[in-house]
């Protein structure tokens, strides 16, 4: 399963957070997006987080990873930390100005700031 993630064709992977929050939420909205636009292949941070041996090595082998955290407290950071996974590109949606909240109908302009910002990772 986890060979598929990662084809010579796939240069970036994509992991985000998929917290109970807004910012979660658009972390994870986003990654699908930039995944069906072909920016990217959104993969399985629980399966990193799980250490299964081909999600993990998968993660330390592609060219390009991006990890997109929904807040500060960096849930998706610590997962790739406690897998010795190097971080590479890196964003947290609260650090571009989006407040974290329990209000879950996403916002288009807030999807498309989040995909514009990991472009420019």
């Amino acid at each position: 399963m986890s060979q598929e993630c990662c084809q010579p064709t796939v240069t970036t992977m994509i992991l985000a957070c998929s917290g109970g929050s807004n910012v979660g939420q658009l972390s994870n909205q986003a990654a699908i997006e930039l995944t069906q636009e072909g920016f990217g292949k959104f993969s399985c941070l629980a399966g990193v987080g799980a250490h299964l041996s081909g999600f993990v090595q998968s993660a330390r082998d592609i060219p390009g990873l991006v990890v997109i955290d929904g807040c500060e407290v960096g849930c998706a950071k610590g997962v790739l930390e406690q897998a010795e996974v190097p971080l590479r590109g890196y964003l947290v949606i609260t650090a571009l100005g989006i407040d974290k909240n329990k209000d879950m109908n996403l916002k288009r302009k807030e999807i498309d700031q989040v995909k514009e910002a990991v472009r420019r990772l």
